[in-house]
This record gives C-alpha cells, sequence and structure tokens, in this order.
C-alpha cells in the first residue's frame, strides 16, 4: 500500500469517528437525556423537604443547611433542562397552554435557584454579622419577617409561589392534553400542584413541605416516561 493510499485510509477512519461521535447526538438522545434529569429533580424535590432543617438561625451554619440548599441549586437545574426535554418532546401538540406552563416553570426554577443560592451561600456567613437580618430572611417563606425590611424578596418569593401553582398546573394540563407521555405522570403534577391551595389552611410551614412529594414523584414518573419511550 503507497502512502497516499494509507493516508486515504486514516482520513476515512476519522470521517467515519466523526460521524458516528455527531450520530449520537440526536434529539431522541437529548430528551432521553432531559428525561433522567427530570427524575434527578424530582427525586431531590422530595428529598430536599425530608430533610431540610427548621427555618432558625441556628440552623443556618450547620452542615445540613449547607447540603440541603446545595441539593436545592442542583434540583433547580436540573429541573430547566428537563423540564426544557420534556417541553421539546411534546411542543408540537402542547399548543400555547404548554408554552405557558412551561415559561412559569422555568422561571419557578430559576428564581428557586437564585434564593437556594443565597440560602447556601451568602445566609451562613452573613448570621455572624447581621443575625437579625437573617431571621429576616428565614421569616420569607412562612410570612413571618416581622419588622425586618428584606426589600422586595418577600414579593418575588410569593411571585414564586404563583409561578409554580399556575405553571405546575397548565404544564401538567397540556401535558395530559398532549398524550405523549404519561396522562397519570401529568394528571399527577397538576392536581399534586395545586394541592397547597386546600390544605395551606390545615398544614402550615414547615409541615407544609410533605406536599410536594406528589410533586416530586409525578416530575419522576415524567421524567421516566420520556427516558423510556422510543420516538422520532
Amino acid at each position: 500500500m503507497t502512502t497516499n493510499q494509507q493516508a486515504a485510509v486514516v482520513s476515512m477512519g476519522a470521517e467515519h469517528m466523526q460521524t458516528n461521535r455527531r450520530s449520537a447526538i440526536t434529539a431522541s438522545n437529548l430528551i432521553r437525556l432531559a428525561g433522567i434529569a427530570t427524575m434527578l429533580a424530582g427525586l431531590l424535590f422530595i428529598v430536599v423537604q425530608m430533610i431540610h432543617p427548621a427555618d432558625i438561625i441556628s440552623s443556618v451554619g450547620t452542615g445540613r443547611w449547607a447540603i440541603v440548599h446545595y441539593l436545592g441549586v442542583a434540583m433547580c437545574f436540573l429541573g430547566l433542562l428537563g423540564i426544557t426535554g420534556i417541553y421539546a418532546r411534546q411542543v408540537d401538540k402542547a399548543g400555547w397552554l404548554g408554552l405557558a406552563g412551561y415559561l412559569l416553570v422555568c422561571m419557578f426554577y430559576a428564581l428557586t435557584m437564585a434564593f437556594q443560592f443565597i440560602e447556601a451561600f451568602v445566609s451562613p456567613p452573613l448570621a455572624a454579622e447581621s443575625p437579625i437580618y437573617v431571621e429576616g430572611l428565614l421569616g420569607i417563606p412562612s410570612g413571618n419577617v416581622g419588622d425586618i425590611n428584606v426589600g422586595s424578596l418577600e414579593t418575588i418569593y410569593s411571585a414564586t409561589g404563583i409561578m409554580y401553582l399556575l405553571g405546575g398546573l397548565l404544564f401538567g394540563i397540556a401535558t395530559f392534553r398532549a398524550g405523549i407521555l404519561s396522562r397519570r405522570a401529568s394528571a399527577l403534577l397538576a392536581i399534586g400542584t395545586l394541592l397547597p391551595l386546600p390544605l395551606s389552611s390545615l398544614i402550615h410551614h414547615p409541615y407544609d413541605r410533605i406536599l410536594a412529594v406528589p410533586v416530586g414523584l409525578s416530575l419522576v414518573w415524567l421524567g421516566y416516561s420520556a427516558w423510556s419511550k422510543r420516538h422520532a
């Protein structure tokens, strides 16, 4: 074999390897990866609620506090990736309802990630210098900030709650109507998202964290549906 022939063979082999790499990055594979991200986000959503320490100043500097909010940041990041893949899987049939639900859920994850980041990296060192202000931050979820001025954070947190309720409801309904992924999982998402409304007067913070379990399970179920189903 001549030198030119050897060079041609090497070139063909390199092109074949590049083609294989490109073929591995397909829409189907990306959506399957998004399904895994959604499953992990759902599991973390449940775990974070179950192991979350009490919202008191003595908890802020503990290792448990740090772990919970590190996991919270990861949960939101995976949720953004996962919900994007699930929406992409059914974008042709989800309609405007699906788009509205998708955008609301994404905004919820983005803002919640910011809050989780603050609680993970800002609150612990701030607690030593300004414990009164940190106590005000801790009172935001329960609405008990007292006379402490937390700026617009309380309003933004309330907005994330609205995004959570509307986003989960609309996205669950749109996914159910699209009929591509599990309809039972999408129905659980819509119903589970609304559970805090009738039960908020009966189950107060922090015990209301248990209401996150149905939503977390629905995300795991939807993620599995996206991961397991074959599609073009």
